[in-house]
């Protein structure tokens, strides 16, 4: 970030951490919005995959408590990887290509830097799709 006389201010990350304070409550509000937004559970796992990484972000999502109404983002920033996985409910109403355009999203701020961004937005469109859409009728009066 740039100031207004040019200098660079720098947000100073305490060793072995990926985020700052401010930054893992942003991702935090992001998790419990799309949440809302949905009425699914939404992951977030920002570290290194310890084998491939389509089987670690698997083997994540399958640990979680209630996997079927799961999504799991996993994002390997070392390793340049990124994964979503989605629960079988969860997959009913998102597709895999929605979750590839979600992917494409957080990949382009990835690649500027900007992690939590990506993050954020790829959540705010996994949620949206994975929205189940509303009924506009029904049987019963």
């Amino acid at each position: 970030m740039t100031g207004r006389r040019g200098t660079t201010l720098a947000v100073p990350v305490p060793a072995g951490e990926a985020f700052t304070p401010a930054q893992s409550s942003d991702i935090a509000k992001a998790i419990m919005q799309a949440e809302r937004a949905s009425g699914f559970v939404f992951s977030v796992y920002v570290g290194a995959a310890d084998t491939d990484a389509r089987s670690f972000a698997e083997r994540l999502h399958g640990e979680l408590s209630d996997s079927a109404r799961s999504v799991l983002v996993m994002v390997d920033p070392v390793g340049r990887q990124l994964e979503v996985v989605t629960g079988s409910v969860v997959r009913r109403t998102l597709t895999n290509r929605q979750s590839a355009l979600a992917a494409i999203t957080m990949q382009a701020a990835f690649a500027t830097g900007d992690l939590v961004r990506g993050i954020q937005g790829g959540l705010q469109q996994l949620a949206a799709n994975a929205r189940a859409p509303q009924l506009l009728h029904t049987d019963t009066p």
